[in-house]
C-alpha cells in the first residue's frame, strides 16, 4: 500500500513540475484536503505560503464549543502543518470583509423569503477575493485550495471540471467564480477520491490525517439558524403569518418566514399532508405550500450569471439548484434581467438565494443566482 500511496503522490507532484520555483498561496483550513494541497506543492518545488483566514469570532461560546471550519483549533491545525511541511505562514483578518459578504446578506435574505448559500458567497467575496489580493501583495502567481475540483488548461484557455470523488464534488460552490478569479486558482486534490486524500496524509505525517471533517456553516456550527438570526438581531423574518394554499385558503399560522425554505417538507404540522414549501412572501409574511405533485419546477431564472465558458451549439447542458441533486438536462434562453434554466423533467423546489451551476458533461460552464422558481 506505501508503494501504491508513494506513486500516486509522485503522480501529483509530476503534474505540479512546471510550476516549481513558482509562488503560491496555499489556503489553508486546518482540515486534511488542503493540507495535502500544501503538501504536494511543497514536494513539487513551489514557493508555498500558507494563509489561513480568520473570519469569525473564534472566541463566541457558539463556535468554540463544536467542531467547524471556524475555530481557533483550526487555526492552530494550519499553523501545525505549515511548520510541519517546512512553509511560511500567516493568519489574515478578514472579520469585516465576511461580515459585510457573507454575514449581512445571508441575514437579510432569511429576512426577506430567500435561502442564501454563504459558502458561494464566502469562495467569490472572501477567500478569493483577500487570498487574490494577498497573492498580488506577496507576488505569488496561484492560490490553491483543497476543493476536490478539477482544472485543465488547452489553447482555448481554462476549464473547470467535477471533482473526480462524486461524492466530495465541490464544483458546484464555485460556479459564480470569474474567469479571471478561476485562472489563478490551482486543485491539486481535485483528481483524487477523499480516501486517497487521507493516505496521502498519513504518507505525508501530516498532523491533520485524522480530522474530522465538519459539514456545517462555520458560523453557525451547532445548526441552529434560528438561534443565530435572532442573535443577530433579525426581526422581519420572525412576524407571524398565515400559512396557506395555493389557492389562498389559510391552512394554519406560522411564527416566522425565517423558519422556513423553499421546498422544506418537515415540520410544517399541517393537516391532509403531505405539504412542501413552495413560497415565502417577506412583505406579506405569508408562507405559501402546495402537495409534493404540485411542488415541483419546471424553470428558475438566474441573475449575476458567470460564465467560465460559452456552451457550443448542440451541446448537452445540465443543471443543479441544489447542491445534493443530480445535474438535470435543461435548456438556456435569455430572460428578462438574466437567464432562464427550463428543465426537461420537473425538479424538486430549489429556492430564491441558492446557485444555479451549469455544466456540459462535467465541465463546470459557469452559474449565477437563482431570482425565482417556475
Amino acid at each position: 500500500m506505501s508503494d501504491e500511496i508513494a506513486n500516486l503522490a509522485k503522480h501529483i507532484v509530476d503534474g505540479l513540475q512546471p510550476l516549481k520555483g513558482v509562488r503560491v498561496i496555499a489556503a489553508m483550513s486546518g482540515g486534511v484536503d488542503s493540507s495535502v494541497m500544501a503538501a504536494l506543492l511543497k514536494e513539487a518545488g513551489c514557493d508555498v505560503v500558507g494563509v489561513f483566514l480568520n473570519v469569525w469570532d473564534y472566541s463566541r461560546d457558539e463556535v468554540a464549543g463544536h467542531g467547524s471550519c471556524c475555530s481557533l483549533d483550526d487555526s492552530y491545525d494550519a499553523r501545525r502543518v505549515a511548520d510541519h511541511i517546512g512553509i511560511p505562514f500567516y493568519a489574515m483578518d478578514m472579520r469585516e470583509e465576511f461580515r459585510r459578504s457573507v454575514i449581512d446578506p445571508f441575514i437579510a435574505d432569511y429576512e426577506t423569503g430567500r435561502t442564501p448559500n454563504p459558502c458561494e458567497r464566502c469562495n467569490r467575496f472572501v477567500k478569493f477575493g483577500a487570498l487574490l489580493d494577498a497573492a498580488d501583495r506577496l507576488q505569488a502567481d496561484y492560490v490553491a485550495t483543497g476543493h476536490y475540483v478539477r482544472r485543465a488548461d488547452d489553447e482555448q484557455g481554462l476549464h473547470l471540471f467535477k471533482g473526480s470523488d462524486a461524492r466530495k464534488d465541490q464544483s458546484y460552490f464555485l460556479a459564480t467564480t470569474s474567469r479571471a478569479q478561476a485562472g489563478r486558482i490551482l486543485f491539486p486534490v481535485g483528481g483524487l477520491e477523499k480516501d486517497d486524500t487521507r493516505r496521502l496524509a498519513r504518507y505525508y505525517h501530516i498532523p491533520t490525517a485524522e480530522k474530522h471533517e465538519s459539514q456545517d456553516i462555520c458560523f453557525i456550527p451547532a445548526g441552529d439558524r434560528i438561534a443565530f438570526l435572532k442573535r443577530e438581531g433579525a426581526s422581519a423574518g420572525f412576524r407571524p403569518g398565515d400559512i396557506v394554499d395555493g389557492e389562498g385558503r389559510m391552512l394554519g399560522r406560522h411564527q416566522g418566514i425565517a423558519h422556513y425554505t423553499l421546498g422544506q417538507r418537515k415540520g410544517l404540522g399541517l393537516p391532509d399532508g403531505p405539504w412542501h414549501v413552495v413560497g415565502l412572501d417577506g412583505t406579506t409574511a405569508r408562507v405559501v405550500v402546495a402537495h409534493p405533485e404540485d411542488a415541483m419546477i419546471r424553470a428558475v431564472e438566474v441573475t449575476d450569471f458567470t460564465w467560465l465558458r460559452l456552451p457550443e451549439e448542440g451541446e448537452v447542458l445540465t443543471a443543479k439548484v441544489r447542491y445534493q441533486m443530480q445535474p438535470a438536462i435543461c435548456q438556456l434562453e435569455q430572460a428578462e434581467g438574466g437567464l432562464r434554466l427550463t428543465f426537461e423533467q420537473p425538479q424538486k423546489p430549489s429556492a430564491p438565494g441558492q446557485v444555479a451551476a451549469l455544466y456540459a458533461g462535467d465541465e463546470l460552464l459557469g452559474g449565477g443566482i437563482v431570482s425565482c422558481v417556475i
